[in-house]
Parts: structure tokens; sequence; C-alpha cells
């Protein structure tokens, strides 16, 4: 009988200790940086054109952004900052994609400019 009790006393301890641990291990410090690099993120997408060039990217980043933030206020800080992580790659992603389009923009006027060039040289060129 005793054996038994102190079987029990030892599960009993054991899972306590594990509870204490897991409730240890949950604790995730709020992502406030991560939050703020985000929306310094999604504001530098903007100022770079991805408004225009990016417009789904940019959306994205906005609404994750805005999910991380409802998360933050119901403490779910590692969903928040999963979510912050997801918006800061977003709008990376949606600059990158405004300041591409922007160089194609650029190509595309330069091709237009040599080709108006080389028939003013054709014109020129004949007698």
């Amino acid at each position: 009988m005793k054996i038994k009790t102190w079987m029990l006393l030892n599960a009993c301890l054991i899972t306590l200790f594990m509870v204490v641990l897991a409730g240890c291990a949950v604790q995730v410090p709020a992502p406030e940086k991560q939050v703020t690099l985000a929306t310094q993120s999604i504001a530098q997408a903007e100022s770079s054109g991805a408004v225009e060039f990016a417009p789904v990217e940019l959306k994205s980043a906005r609404d994750k952004l805005s999910q991380a933030k409802l998360a933050m206020d119901k403490e779910e800080n590692l969903k928040a900052k999963r979510l912050a992580d997801e918006a800061m790659v977003d709008a990376n992603l949606a600059e990158a994609k405004a300041q591409s389009a922007k160089s194609r923009k650029v190509v595309e006027e330069l091709k237009e400019s040599i080709r108006v060039l080389r028939e003013e040289m054709n014109r020129n060129a004949k007698p």
C-alpha cells in the first residue's frame, strides 16, 4: 500500500513540475519591436510606390500588421510576433516589386528615347 501511495505522490509531483515548466515556457514577451519594424517597412514600401505598383502585397502587409496588433491586445504574443514578421516580409516584397516596376518603366522610357533618336538620325542622314 505504501508503494502505491509513493508512486502516486511521485506521479503528482512530476505532473506538477511539468505544468510549472510548461507555464514558464509559454510566456513570450509582447513583440513591440517587430510591430514597430513592420510599421516602418510598410511606410517605406508606401513611399517607394507600392501603392501603385504592388497593392496586393501592401494590403497583405497592412492586414497582417492589424492582426498582429489585435493578437497583442489579446496577449497572444507568439501569434502577434509571427504576424508582425509576416507583415514585414510582405512589406519588403511590396517595396521590391515597386522598385522593380519603376526600373522597368525607366528602361522602357530609355528604349523609346533611343528609338526616337535613331529615327531622327536616320532622317537627318538622308540627303
